[in-house]
């Protein structure tokens, strides 16, 4: 079953004085069951206003989304317990452990302690959760965040900029701990994030944003094969005389880290071809695959 699933959701804000600005226009989104999918956008795509539509927190001026098979915000009270979701910084007491604050809601949503104990193993704190949450690090902080969204065993966990202010070693923490829960095989992980290539470590699927739009969606590597940029490495001794060759042949060719770069090719045997003609041999051939940054690039700016 589909964890999410969005059809045809506009959204403006209206502000005093000022024309209507469009949030979402039209947005179609479907996030199947499993694994981690990263959602990704430009500031101002539409990606915040769509998590707070499907929490509950802002409502759609048109459209159907859908949490768990069941309509958002009709349903909400009936599915939110299976959603666990960080937006934004995570808020505690300062003065209280971390332990004491997981309990403290675990309390309200009348969660077994038992759980907290739990969760706290879950992102690595277990050894920490004595603490004062104001002495915890950034990533410590984000990492007490998500497992708060953990207590309830969410089937679905949203989480909106997880790594966002962290520094090298805090990234690194966040992406390990989704990495783990989009693994075991009981949690959707929904991942929205700027950091690309952190996206493209972590997660099985992916859908891009533009302009309230969704403009390409599926498994990664079929994302970024659509994509392909069509050119190839080429490394060989007498590089110079290559160049000159591949270019009388009509390739495109430019030199970049030390090798040719070709670009636009078809068919890469043909390179060799060329090359062997004129008694050049090659040392390296290697067609170069689009990343996850590139296609975004890509297709955000043909949206805009």
């Amino acid at each position: 079953m589909d964890v999410i699933q969005v059809v045809g959701a506009h959204k403006s804000y209206r502000r005093r004085g000022k024309p209507p600005e469009r949030a979402l226009d039209g947005l179609d989104l479907v996030v199947g069951s499993g694994g981690v999918h990263g959602f990704l956008g430009p500031n101002g795509s539409g990606k915040t206003t769509t998590i707070r539509m499907l929490l509950g927190l802002v409502r759609a001026d048109a459209g159907e989304l859908r949490l768990l098979g069941r309509p958002v915000p009709e349903a909400l009270p009936e599915v939110i317990a299976g959603v666990g979701a960080l937006v934004e910084t995570p808020l505690f007491f300062p003065n209280f452990s971390g332990r004491l604050n997981l309990r403290l809601l675990a309390d309200t949503a009348g969660v077994s302690r038992l759980r907290v104990e739990e969760c706290l193993e879950l992102v690595g704190l277990q050894g920490r959760g004595d603490d004062r949450f104001k002495g915890y690090s950034l990533g410590m902080k984000q990492r007490l965040g998500i497992a708060a969204a953990l207590l309830k065993s969410p089937r679905l966990l949203i989480l909106d900029e997880p790594s966002n202010g962290l520094d090298p070693a805090g990234i690194r923490e966040v992406r390990e701990l989704v990495q783990r829960l989009g693994s075991d095989g009981r949690t959707t992980v929904f991942l929205s994030s700027h950091l690309l290539a952190e996206i493209q470590q972590v997660c099985d699927s992916v859908s891009i944003m533009a302009r309230g739009r969704c403009v390409a969606t599926g498994p990664v590597a079929e994302v970024l094969a659509g994509r392909g940029s069509g050119d190839v490495r080429v490394r060989v001794p007498q590089q110079q005389r290559a160049a000159q060759v591949l270019t009388e042949a009509g390739f495109v060719v430019t030199e970049q880290d030390g090798a040719l770069h070709v670009h636009g090719v078809d068919d890469a045997g043909e390179i060799t071809r060329t090359l062997v003609r004129k008694r050049l041999y090659l040392t390296e051939l290697t067609p170069l695959a689009a990343d996850l940054e590139s296609v975004f690039l890509d297709l955000t700016r043909e949206a805009s």
